[in-house]
Parts: structure tokens; sequence; C-alpha cells
């Protein structure tokens, strides 16, 4: 999960793979019907009620920066012309509107975002964050979707997440499945007498989608929606190994005992509420990850 958040740092999207050294390996365009219909954001009204909670030198800006990352497709990515997308951005968009704000998208390594919320350079940070406890010291988060983690391999190779030793992984570099979830599982196939996972970690999803087609990988670890759009996108190339494990909640960042926190929170719960929030992820086919409630600092691991 985005452990670099979840992901600690990571990706250029699938929306980018034409310039991957091999190209073409990945379809590039989101393929879903819903995906191409007008954005659920498009027609956001202002909450008064959220915006009145917002600190007055933000509101008096009349924008929210955002620090983002966009190389994790279908969250957050780049169309081929490099323009942000992803039901991620979407609902960042949404939440800004509610909020009577314009969003300033920053684009950023996964890995310097949190620094920024921290020290001022973002209002938020948006970027598939893992709301876990060990974070919650740094930032607090209002979260937004629950996610886990799924595999991906191909048909002719099928690799069982439970049995994988030895196994060569994909993985995005500073992510959770780098840097929890697959030490884990190599370390219990070293206390079994078996040889551990070997890690590829590379920089952006693109790259770690191809590495698996073109076999310089067995499988791939990373968030459920992430792997379930990687494989939509492979005509075939892939497959899904396993069912989703280890759910936890994605979070926005935000400053530490800040002041952004509530306006955040209420604008999200707005969202949900009229329906807004539900008809964004139906249009990216992600809704099963859907919450009711915008919680703050509901990660517990």
């Amino acid at each position: 999960m985005r452990i670099r958040s979840h992901r600690s740092s990571v990706f250029v999207a699938l929306a980018a793979t034409a310039a991957l050294t091999f190209s073409g390996c990945t379809n590039s365009t989101p393929d879903s019907e819903g995906s191409q219909a007008p954005s659920p954001a498009a027609s956001v009204s202002v909450d008064e009620t959220a915006a009145a909670l917002l600190p007055a030198d933000v509101r008096d800006s009349g924008k929210l920066i955002v620090g983002t990352n966009l190389t994790y497709a279908p969250d957050e990515f780049k169309t081929p012309e490099g323009d942000p997308t992803g039901w991620g951005i979407e609902l960042v968009t949404a939440m800004s509107q509610r909020l009577g704000l314009e969003p300033d998208l920053r684009d950023s390594q996964f890995d310097n975002i949190i620094p920024g919320v921290k020290g001022g350079k973002y209002d938020v940070g948006w970027a598939s964050f893992t709301d876990t406890v060990e974070r919650q010291e740094s930032v607090d988060f209002v979260d937004y979707y629950n996610a886990g983690i799924q595999w991906a391999s191909r048909p002719d190779n099928p690799v069982d997440p439970d049995d994988a030793c030895g196994k060569t992984i994909a993985v995005g570099t500073g992510t959770y499945q780098e840097t929890d979830e697959l030490p884990a599982k190599s370390k219990a196939c070293e206390e079994a007498g078996k040889p551990p996972l070997k890690l590829l970690k590379l920089d952006t999803q693109g790259d770690i989608t191809n590495a698996v087609v073109l076999g310089r990988a067995d499988a791939m670890s990373a968030d459920s929606p992430v792997t379930q759009y990687a494989v939509s996108q492979t005509d075939g190339k892939l497959e899904l190994s396993g069912d989703i494990f280890d759910a936890a909640p994605f979070g926005v960042a935000l400053a530490k005992d800040g002041d952004m926190t509530q306006a955040v929170q209420a604008s999200l719960q707005s969202l949900m509420d009229d329906g807004t929030y539900l008809a964004i992820l139906e249009q990216w086919g992600v809704e099963a990850g859907a919450v009711e409630t915008a919680e703050i600092n509901g990660g517990t691991s």
C-alpha cells in the first residue's frame, strides 16, 4: 500500500508507458466506459459550513495547494498529454471546490510530500497515503478510502503471494510493500528454511508492470486499485494473484494539529453524503473501497 506512504515514494503512471524502454506493453488509456464520461467533480457546489472552517489565509488565497505524485494510476497520474487525472485527482478537485477553492496541484517526489506538508509548502498532501500510526506522529490524516494489497503475475507463471519464496517481486521504491510487506514475507521464508524473496525496486508503476510482463520479475505487489488497473491495461498479459489482504485507509495528509483538518473532513464528508464521492469512485471502477465516514487518523497499524 502506498507507504512510501504505504507507498513511500514511487511512480510514473501507466499513462506514460509509451515512453518506457519497452513501449506498448501496457495500454495507457482508462478503458472503462465511466472514465470517459464528464467528471462528477465538474459541478461541485460550495459547502459554506465547511469553507468557514478554513484558515483565513487559505480561504483568502482562493486556492488549495496540493502536494501529489502523478505516477500512480488509476489514483493520481497523467494523461498522455501530461494533464493530471485519476479518481484521486477528481476527488481532491471536488474537495477543493466544495471548500470554494481552486486546486493547485504540485507534482512532487512521493517521499517529499509529507515533509512538504509539515513545513508548510503544501496545504494538503494527496498521494494515496496509507494512514498509519507511525505517520500519525508526523501529520494528521482525514481518511477517504480503504485499500489493500494485491499481487499480479503472468498467466503462464502464476505466483501465490503465500508461497512465493525465492521469487522476484517487482515493487515501488519506498512503498509499504517494499518496507513492510515483502521483508516480512521474506523473513518468514528464511525462518522456514526456504530462499528469501528477491525485491526488484522500481520508481514507476509502468516500469513495475512491464517488469512482470517482460519476465524480469515473477510478480508485482501494489495497492489493490493500482494492481487491478495495471492488470486491466495489459491485454491479458497479467492476471490477479490471490485476494486483497491487509486492508487499510488512504488519507489526506495535513499538518499535525493544524487548522486545515476540520475543513477537509467536513468537505469530504459533504461529498460522501451527497453522492459525489461515490459517483467519482464508480466512474473509475474503484467503488469497492468506498467508505461512509471521513474519519480523522483512522489508521490503527
